[in-house]
């Protein structure tokens, strides 16, 4: 039975503690609150996020970071992007040598517009086999429910790949190998900012014809980003791509879309905060984005209007405007 460490106790690392029990794997949770890991370990429920989904019994928590790292083959990290650095920081000395850190994370981080494994590589020294990430369409609540999904874990290292495949693959879970870790990566950061603007224009009332542009338009800002910094442009037509950014921006579950649809409806950055109450990653790291892109030359229109109505206080029906009537430009294929 491997040992499998998960670093957060929110909703995605809870479901992912199941998806790894359900596989046949021993979980230990980390976590900071001492309440909520007592919680966990007496009633094998996470009540906070998922009241009344009961917990594998080859599930436990822990506030204790060492302990959990002993003897791990695998540690996924579902932290935050933004708090990924300063965590890692105080876990990094506790991994063992042959530990695989696995990214649940869709963030770059802020001021460098650095990719999560780019952030766990540079901290740890680790190589390139040490470091991978799952991506997919991940809606939480659906996937802790035990409902069908799968996802891609992407690795330089197929050995390593496959492990982690055999790690995840259960009864309703699939998981699929790749060894693009920078488009599978890209694709679970960017969703999110398209899924800022479906739920935007949502808010503002307009129907399908809009989400669906939002969504192809947005994919294409994807393909384009992720052609600059040396992707596969097949990752953006698979699960890490389409597949999360169609789960993101359909889904009443998405926290992203939720913010977006707030924002849409007129509300504040800090009213929709309130209101969505957990993290919408897609609202910090929209600027990150646009930086990347800039570096690169590329040009993302969707991401601009997305950070000018999040970040700068723009009223989303003047971005629109600009968005609809900004010249169009040739291109040599696909729209």
């Amino acid at each position: 039975m491997r040992r499998c460490a998960v670093f957060g106790t929110g909703m995605w690392g809870t479901a992912m503690s199941i998806v790894l029990a359900d596989a046949g794997n021993e979980v230990v949770m980390v976590g900071r609150r001492e309440a909520q890991i007592a919680a966990i370990n007496a009633d094998h429920e996470n009540a906070e996020y998922f009241p009344g989904v009961r917990l594998p019994d080859e599930v436990r928590a822990t506030t204790d970071a060492a302990e959990a790292l002993a003897g791990a083959e695998f540690a996924y990290l579902s932290v935050p992007a933004q708090t990924l650095r300063a965590n890692l920081t105080a876990w990094k000395d506790l991994i063992g040598p042959d530990t695989v850190l696995v990214s649940l994370m869709k963030g770059l981080e802020v001021g460098t517009a650095k990719r999560m494994t780019e952030v766990i590589r540079e901290l740890t020294g680790f190589g390139r086999e040490r470091v991978a990430v799952l991506s997919g369409p991940n809606l939480s609540p659906e996937i802790a429910r035990r409902q069908p999904a799968a996802s891609v874990v992407a690795s330089r290292d197929e050995d390593v790949a496959l492990r982690l495949q055999a790690a995840t693959n259960g009864p309703y879970f699939r998981t699929y190998t790749a060894s693009d870790v920078t488009g599978v990566e890209l694709g679970g950061v960017v969703k999110n900012v398209i899924g800022l603007a479906v739920g935007i224009a949502d808010g503002m009332g307009f129907g399908d014809n809009t989400k669906a542009t939002i969504i192809t338009r947005g994919l294409a800002e994807t393909a384009r980003l992720g052609a600059a910094l040396g992707a596969d442009p097949y990752t953006f037509s698979g699960l890490a791509g389409l597949g999360d950014l169609v789960a993101t921006c359909a889904s009443p579950l998405s926290r992203n879309r939720s913010f977006g649809v707030h924002l849409g409806r007129g509300l504040t950055l800090e009213q929709a905060q309130a209101e969505v109450k957990q993290t919408a990653e897609g609202v910090k790291s929209c600027e990150a984005v646009l930086e990347l892109a800039d570096r690169h030359g590329v040009e993302m229109p969707i991401a601009e209007t997305v950070v000018a109505i999040v970040h700068d206080g723009r009223a989303p029906a003047e971005m629109l405007k600009e968005l609809m009537t900004r010249p169009v430009k040739p291109e040599r294929h696909g729209h």
